[in-house]
């Protein structure tokens, strides 16, 4: 298509020409600006092949890259968010890669959500993936949760108040967050149910009528748990004390805990840098903060 000019950039991304420059330019005049425009330009300048003059560009001038599918970028607003904001305080420039072919044109590069090539690895270039990946194994430095703590701490809470006969809803897939949270919750007979929601008010029903008095339920499967509960008119702590594998949101009220996402990015940015400046680097678990809510009733 010929030279790739801001005017074309800001067409593809629907920002103005200004908007552009400002977020091409760095944003050294610290015009405020939302994170999703901002990250629009970047990947619409990729796409167009913007991003060509930066091939010229000498490492170790401070510059990070964010390679995800867009899934991603759209799941994970408050980890880009950390990303962001950590990297503004370490003084260091960032551009979203949609393709991980293009990562060298960092001093290192964030990976979220998305596979990391194998020549990446063989060579050393700096990595941190946001997420634990344990086909890895130690070749690459990650920044996770820690799940498995969070989710032994609210069954625990859950044993003090009481409760004995328990069920814990968990997300089909076997993504390691979930491998990790049932390492927290326990495997033991008739605990763990595997389910995407079909069946499960019926389900619920008979759970209560065999005496169960509480569930956990993982992040993943809280809509279609809320909504069996609703028809198996289930009252909540009433009739079955809940808690989540993490944070709904807009349901302060829900007991469990905090995902940690916006220091997953923070802390990811770390590490990076730490990587890109001593060429080692491990892996951090964060604490998942303890959220009390008012969704777990003591039992006699």
């Amino acid at each position: 298509m010929g030279r790739v000019r801001q005017t074309d950039i800001a067409r593809v991304a629907g920002v103005s020409q200004a908007t552009v420059s400002v977020v091409l330019g760095g944003n050294r005049t610290g015009v405020r600006l939302a994170e999703s425009t901002r990250l629009r330009v970047l990947k619409a300048a990729e796409q167009l092949g913007y991003a060509d003059p930066l091939a010229k560009r000498q490492a170790g001038h401070g510059l990070f890259g964010i390679c995800a599918a867009a899934p991603a970028f759209e799941a994970h607003q408050a980890i880009l968010a950390g990303i962001e904001a950590e990297a503004a305080a370490l003084g260091k420039d960032l551009i979203v890669f949609t393709a991980s072919g293009r990562a060298r044109l960092a001093d290192g590069c964030l990976f979220l959500g998305g596979p990391v090539p194998a020549e990446l690895l063989a060579t050393g270039f700096p990595i941190v993936h946001i997420g634990r990946r344990p086909e890895f194994g130690d070749r690459v430095p990650c920044v996770d949760a820690d799940y498995a703590a969070a989710s032994a701490a609210v069954l625990a809470r859950l044993r003090q108040a009481g409760h004995r006969r328990i069920r814990y809803l968990r997300e089909p897939a076997d993504t390691p967050a979930a491998r990790e949270r049932e390492r927290g919750i326990g495997t033991e007979p008739g605990l763990v149910v595997r389910t995407d929601g079909t069946g499960l008010a019926t389900a619920i029903r008979g759970w209560v009528g065999e005496g169960v008095t509480a569930l956990v339920v993982e992040e993943a499967v809280f809509v279609p748990a809320q909504r069996a509960l609703r028809a198996a008119a289930v009252s909540v702590p009433g009739d079955l004390s809940l808690a989540v594998l993490g944070r709904p949101p807009s349901h302060p009220e829900i007991s469990g805990f905090e995902v940690p996402r916006r220091a997953l990015g923070r802390e990811a940015v770390r590490l990076l840098a730490s990587v890109v400046a001593t060429g080692a680097g491990e892996h951090r678990l964060l604490t998942c903060p303890p959220v009390t809510g008012a969704t777990i009733a003591p039992r006699a």
